[in-house]
């Protein structure tokens, strides 16, 4: 079974059915290589590096394979269907089976790094959250052997200690999915990373990462989606914990409320802060709170897969945002290398994935069904009227 062509062209789609088509389509344009060539076992053989890269070589398999399930994870859970969205789906789940036993598997060509010199603890963080994101599919079919090795694998990040900043956030995904799958975990990264970021809130929504507030998305690309995740494993497993999980949710859905509010009438975005090479990944907080059906009251939930359609297809589109053999190339709208830093390589791109995870609502659901609606800014600037935005104490 082949998959579908995974082109996104034409103008703002007048319909949610045409808006998950093209969301569909871009998945599978930027997911397809990385799962197809790891599912094969030749991942590292075709994962190209660009100029300057090679110091990541022994990292950016696991971050491409790691960021890619954390944002197609939703839309795996989903399940095949009769639909082809729903054979695309299943010949995804078949493919990325064998992607995540031949990453964790020793014996594998593709065996990956997960403990050696710092990195891995990230990308296998973001394994995990996948993983959170999607048990029936990722990690049900897998047979006892496989799932041993899986564990082995995320249990050996535990050689790297993490930093004083959204980094203790990696350690506590990996603690929680070892938890949820494994039974048992180690919890004092857990607690320790959610007893620091309630010391890091500045108020509004908004962490900082680590004692300082930053100028970033860092509450998009890691913060606010990682404490969500941990909370729930915590509240599944009747941990006291758990009972912070409501708090959490009320900062994330003011967060959610702020990034709707931060796309232009054109489908831009301010790029502000480190990591602007991750693309539309700034709104995975967006996104994950629209999965979840959790959106504040004030932002429309048709408004918000507009505008994340908007950003999505300005990005996409821009010319030289993918080589030749379908790779992500560096940048924001195209190819732009002097916006990477040390530690972005071709695999770090593919967080931008994490911007569709309102791809896992099903395709009946009112934010695809519902028509065309204008986001916040595009109502503003056409002269609507429309209420004041407050801070949220």
């Amino acid at each position: 079974m082949g998959f579908v062509a995974g082109l996104f062209v034409g103008p703002l789609s007048a319909t949610g059915v045409s808006d998950r088509d093209d969301a569909v389509k871009v998945l599978d344009r930027i997911a397809r290589p990385v799962i197809e060539a790891l599912a094969e076992g030749k991942l590292k053989e075709r994962l190209p590096l660009g100029p300057g890269e090679e110091s990541r070589r022994g990292f950016t398999h696991l971050e491409a394979f790691g960021r890619t399930i954390a944002g197609i994870a939703p839309w795996l859970e989903l399940g095949a269907d009769p639909t082809p969205e729903g054979k695309l789906r299943a010949r995804y789940l078949h493919l990325c089976h064998d992607a995540l036993v031949n990453a964790t598997d020793p014996k594998s060509p593709d065996f990956m790094n997960f403990s050696q010199k710092g990195q891995p603890l990230v990308d296998a963080a973001f394994l995990s959250l996948g993983l959170l994101r999607a048990p029936r599919a990722l990690w049900d079919p897998l047979n006892e052997s496989q799932r041993k090795q899986v564990i082995a694998a995320l249990e050996s990040t535990r050689s790297t200690q993490p930093g004083e900043n959204n980094w203790l956030l990696f350690s506590a995904l990996v603690e929680a999915a070892v938890w949820k799958f494994n039974g048992a975990c180690e919890m004092a990264p857990i607690q320790n990373a959610l007893e620091k970021h309630e010391k890091w809130y500045v108020g509004d929504g908004t962490y900082g990462d680590g004692p300082d507030y930053h100028w970033d998305y860092y509450n998009s690309f890691v913060i606010q989606p990682a404490l969500i995740a941990v909370l729930e494993v915590c509240k599944e497993k009747g941990s006291p914990l758990g009972a912070k999980l409501p708090t959490i949710r009320g900062r994330a859905q003011r967060y959610a409320e702020v990034q709707e509010r931060m796309i232009s009438p054109e489908g831009t975005f301010p790029v502000i802060g480190r990591s602007s090479a991750y693309r539309f990944s700034a709104f995975q907080t967006l996104s994950l709170m629209a999965l979840r059906r959790e959106l504040p009251k004030s932002v429309d939930p048709a408004a918000t897969r507009c505008g994340i359609h908007a950003v999505v297809q300005r990005m996409v589109e821009a010319p030289g945002t993918f080589d030749g053999n379908g790779w992500l190339r560096v940048g924001i709208a195209g190819y732009q290398p002097s916006v990477k830093e040390s530690y972005i390589s071709t695999g770090s791109l593919y967080l931008c994935l994490a911007g569709l995870l309102h791809l896992g609502l099903p395709a009946n659901d009112p934010l695809w069904t519902a028509p065309t609606s204008d986001w916040t800014q595009k109502r503003l600037w056409s002269g609507q009227d429309m209420r004041s935005d407050h801070a949220v104490k």
